[in-house]
């Protein structure tokens, strides 16, 4: 999933799709007459496939599977239309802000002590995220072992949805001029393609600012033979244990009013259970379904069904870290636009606009007072709207009133650490599927990754100390002023020790560490699922999401997620149709 901490302010917008059963009316939404909540769903139900996830891989996959079999496709979420806060960029930040049980984002902290979140909507991560749009590179197509051919029409496929050409604001043409400067060359234009140097990547936010998501891939779907079901939480996977090996043939989900419904396959070869619950929610669920470790399984009293030890194992998580920048010149609203990719191992990019440093120096336990704390830590970040001079600019917080309302004026230089060989794993914590599970993602563990992000934040130093970035830079501040007061309100659970500035790079890694959202692992393929992406000693059962990925695709991975699933969906199919011919007389 990829996301970003900016609060910001909303504008209206209303888009129009020529299909009859797609169109948007006063920010409603699509009239999708197959999307039902779990409430409306029959006691017993029998299907083709059985989709658990209506998220990133999920929505194309159901879509895709749709054309030639009868699917059903669960989500614990609600749905993404109606929602502002999903569609509308200026919002984005607020489903951040939400703590409530039915959020669209659902919080988590790592044991590593850094605040994050999961999807929880149907969409998945599109809906929540940052929006930028990026292929995975020709290598990573071949390290996937995918068919390149199918692999580029499955992209365009999407592209036609939900991929656009972003309009540069001064400042990400000044981070695209600054990130030449700094030396990440050359300039690759505007390019949904992943290569080195800089460039001007897609974005899933049309030029007025509406999200588009992989709920909108559903455009596809046959409506007379998909069945979507909202708030609809899947408690365990159903297996028969007769035969060779253990056998999906269904699922028990519950629905917002606490019922239980059963789903099951028809009978068939070539029907299945998919889970495309994230990188999560896939293993925490096959561990709740009795695959997974089996020492573990059973002190939470869960019957195993495969000694399965590779569930939850190789999570990995993208670190990110950032530099706050005040800019003296006003900045546009703007998700993602400008990426740098270094050949040292970390990817450059930026937001913009204001109000979302309250969201960056919030607090994990929620707290309204130590949120107001952190907050007055932010110092020369934080302004009253009218004009403030250079020299209260550096004076602090503690000399400058602080009024209830305020902007910021600027943006968040950032660096991810490209494929980190620091790895955690994935805990049961209880048998609750409504309750996160733990994980450790270790970063930074292996001090290669420590050296990745050390390169990235000296290229941040050169791109502000650029003449491109000049305009923006107040010039009374230094790198150091930067690296020193944005380490005052980056918050997460980790330890400090001490001080922060540009000889400090590699502490400032370690301690002020946040999440890309680009968490993957604990079903790999390999070690979980074969490269067909069924599950390894057990029939009928597939897992397609980012849990299976070994490395996070592309800058950001949800154009190869959502390609995954219309990848997979169209082989399947293929699959299927064969099956059939091979039947008839």
């Amino acid at each position: 999933m990829e996301t970003a901490p900016l609060r910001l302010l909303a504008s209206a917008a209303v888009f129009l799709c020529s299909h009859c059963f797609f169109c948007y009316a006063d920010n409603r939404g699509p009239n999708y007459t197959f999307v039902k909540h779990a409430t409306q769903a029959p006691r017993v139900s029998y299907h083709d496939y059985i989709i658990v996830g209506g998220g990133t891989a999920g929505c194309p996959l159901a879509a895709t599977l749709s054309q030639i079999s009868n699917v059903l496709l669960l989500e614990r979420g609600g749905s993404p239309y109606g929602n502002r806060n999903i569609s509308r960029m200026e919002l984005q930040v607020e489903n951040l802000a939400d703590r409530s049980l039915t959020s669209p984002a659902q919080r988590f902290v790592s044991e590593d002590g850094v605040i994050n979140v999961r999807a929880r909507v149907l969409g998945g991560g599109t809906c929540v995220n940052s929006g930028f749009y990026s292929r995975a590179s020709t290598q990573e197509v071949r390290d996937m072992d995918w068919d390149a051919r199918l692999v580029n029409e499955s992209y365009q496929w999407l592209e036609k949805v939900v991929a656009f050409e972003p309009k540069l604001i001064p400042w990400t043409s000044a981070l695209k001029d600054g990130l030449l400067e700094a030396g990440v060359m050359p300039y690759n234009g505007f390019t949904y393609d992943h290569m080195y140097g800089t460039k001007t990547g897609g974005s899933t936010f049309d030029q007025t600012g509406r999200r588009h998501t992989a709920a909108d891939l559903l455009r596809y779907a046959d409506p007379d033979t998909l069945t979507v079901l909202l708030r609809a939480t899947v408690q365990r996977i159903l297996f028969k244990k007769g035969g060779r090996r253990p056998q999906a043939y269904g699922v028990i989900y519950k629905d917002e009013m606490g019922n239980m419904h059963k789903a099951y396959l028809k009978h068939g070869s070539a029907s299945g259970v998919i889970v495309s619950a994230g990188a999560l929610g896939s293993p925490q669920l096959l561990m709740l379904s009795g695959v997974g470790p089996a020492d573990h399984l059973r002190s939470l009293g869960i019957e195993v069904v495969l000694d399965q030890p590779a569930v939850g194992q190789g999570m990995s998580d993208n670190p990110m870290n950032a530099v706050i920048f005040p800019s003296q010149q006003p900045v546009e609203i703007t998700s993602v636009q400008v990426v740098g990719i270094t050949r040292s191992g970390s990817y450059i990019e930026s937001f913009t606009g204001y109000n979302y440093l309250p969201a960056l120096a919030g607090n994990s336990s929620g707290g309204d007072g130590d949120q107001q704390a952190s907050q007055r830590r932010l110092g020369v970040f934080r302004s009253p709207r009218k004009q403030r001079t250079q020299q209260n600019m550096v004076e602090g917080a503690d000399q400058v009133s602080i009024p209830d309302e305020f902007s910021f004026q600027g943006g968040l230089l950032f660096e991810k650490v490209a494929r980190p060989l620091s790895q955690g794993h994935l805990r049961l914590k209880n048998r609750n599927p409504d309750e996160n599970p733990s994980v450790t993602f270790n970063y930074f563990m292996k001090p290669e990754d420590v050296q990745a992000c050390v390169e990235g934040m000296k290229t941040i130093n050169r791109v502000i100390e650029s003449k491109s970035f000049s305009d923006f830079r107040y010039s009374i501040l230094s790198v150091d002023d930067l690296l020193g007061v944005s380490a005052n309100f980056i918050v997460n659970n980790r330890p400090r020790h001490g001080s922060y500035d540009s000889t400090t790079l590699e502490q400032y890694c370690k301690d002020l560490v946040l999440t890309m959202y680009h968490y993957h692992g604990g079903c790999q393929v390999g070690r979980v699922v074969d490269h067909d992406y069924k599950v390894h000693g057990v029939d009928s059962l597939r897992v397609i999401d980012g849990s299976t990925f070994n490395f996070s695709p592309g800058t950001n991975p949800q154009a190869t997620v959502m390609m995954l699933g219309r990848y997979m969906g169209v082989k399947i199919q293929n699959q299927r149709l064969e099956q059939k011919k091979m039947k008839k007389p």
